[in-house]
């Protein structure tokens, strides 16, 4: 999700001074208001209302601060980072992180930008176990104005790119965890509207129609987590994978299983 120039220049401009000075590091799990308190850069950045909706959408209030970082391309230096996803392999499906990245300056598609592959955070992947892959379908450069903040599941597969202009790109980064459920913390007036099973079903270039199924199972799963509709299902996939019947059909009481039976029959 991007907000495209929702920061102040007047912020753009002072935040260049800041991000050049660097922003103090705070142990893992600290909370936002201990790491970022009221009068300071980040803070007031991430106060300003569109912002601040957001991260209430989506990580709910209070969130910890796993980590934050400043990063600067010189102008024609830097090599294009491998395609990878942020920090381990996380089995989680009850919950995720939200990473938010600040662009205090414009980035054009000779300054590089953030490669990102819409669709593949549901796919869970090890830092940079899908490194030998450059190019995917359906995959986006990110080229915005001055001021724009973009939210990014934990898992998206993204890598930044080579800067081959003349001027420094900037980006800064913060991860949230939440320590709230992520239980409709945003505005569900229209959850019943079709629009959402037609977002919840779009297709991206990197999947095949058989991989397309896996990814409608991983999306229902999550908005089952999002919505608290534990009958949510997408044509039917979850549920089928999820029947686990425990009743015993009339006249099967005698099976033993783990024992060898009569010809013909079962051997365990």
């Amino acid at each position: 999700m991007a907000l495209e120039a929702v920061v102040p220049d007047a912020m753009n401009a002072r935040a260049i001074e800041v991000l050049n000075a660097g922003i103090p590091g705070y142990p893992y799990g600290t909370p936002l208001d201990v790491a970022f308190p009221v009068g300071t850069f980040v803070r007031e950045l991430l106060d300003l209302p569109a912002v601040a909706g957001a991260v209430q959408s989506l990580v709910g209030p209070n969130p910890n601060i796993d980590h934050h970082a400043v990063h600067v391309r010189p102008p024609r230096g830097g090599e294009a980072q491998n395609m990878h996803g942020d920090a381990i392999l996380d089995t989680r499906v009850e919950a995720f992180d939200v990473q938010l990245m600040y662009y205090p300056k414009d980035v054009t598609l000779e300054q590089g930008g953030t490669l990102s592959v819409p669709g593949t955070h549901l796919r869970k992947i090890n830092q940079t176990g899908i490194g030998r892959y450059q190019n995917l379908a359906g995959q986006t450069r990110l080229t915005c104005p001055a001021g724009t903040v973009v939210f990014l599941h934990h898992g998206i597969w993204h890598g930044g790119r080579r800067n081959d202009s003349d001027v420094p790109r900037y980006m800064f980064k913060i991860r949230f965890n939440p320590t709230v459920r992520q239980l409709r913390l945003w505005n569900t007036d229209d959850i019943d509207d079709p629009q959402v099973i037609k977002e919840l079903t779009a297709s991206f270039g990197w999947t095949s129609a058989n991989e397309g199924r896996l990814e409608l199972v991983n999306r229902a799963k999550l908005w089952r987590v999002l919505t608290g509709d534990h009958e949510f299902d997408i044509d039917y996939y979850l549920t089928r994978e999820q029947l686990r019947p425990q009743f015993v059909a009339p006249g099967a009481s005698d099976v033993r299983l783990g024992s060898n039976r009569s010809a013909g029959g079962w051997n365990f």
